[in-house]
């Protein structure tokens, strides 16, 4: 099984390119947890919340590999809560870092905030998605990633060309 991860900041089209890739390739992916548990929250989340997230997101992909697909599209991973963690609370619980390494990804598809922000109730970062952009790419630094630009068309392009070479 090939696995993909989509990510990057937030309203970086990390979900767009998911479902256009899954639709591409015609398999699932597997959705963001966080954004079902926020949603259920009926307070504002809390830096323990990031550890039942993490948890969440991990069900949800171990899940999607039972049936042993040649491609899993996933849309997030644990290196967005292990930075998001690290960016606003100055450190991250050792089960999610443990957990970031031990999880085998093929391949990060860092998607850059080059497309225009878009308002959601979730989202909180408006103004720091370069600064936030650069914690990814240091902390994928070593792993096999790619970065992600440009308009909707070109985005999947791009992914497509190096998903097609990893599949070949």
């Amino acid at each position: 099984m090939i696995k993909i991860v989509t990510t990057g900041p937030e309203s970086s089209g990390k979900t767009t390119l998911a479902k256009a890739l899954a639709e591409c390739y015609q398999v699932a992916w597997v959705p963001e947890y966080a954004r079902d548990y926020l949603n259920g929250l009926d307070q504002d989340y809390q830096e323990k919340d990031l550890l039942e997230i993490a948890k969440g997101q991990i069900q949800r992909e171990d899940e999607a590999a039972k049936n042993k697909p040649d491609l899993l599209i996933c849309d997030t991973s644990l290196i967005v809560i292990k930075i998001w963690s690290e960016y606003r609370y100055g450190r991250c619980h050792p089960w999610i870092l443990e957990q970031v390494e031990q999880r085998s990804v093929d391949l990060y598809l860092l998607c850059s905030p080059d497309i225009p922000w878009e308002a959601d109730p979730l989202r909180e970062n408006p103004t720091d998605r370069d600064e936030l952009f650069e914690f990814y790419e240091r902390a994928l630094a070593g792993k096999p990633n790619l970065i992600i630009q440009g308009k909707p068309s070109a985005r999947l392009a791009q992914a497509t060309n190096a998903i097609d070479r990893l599949l070949s």
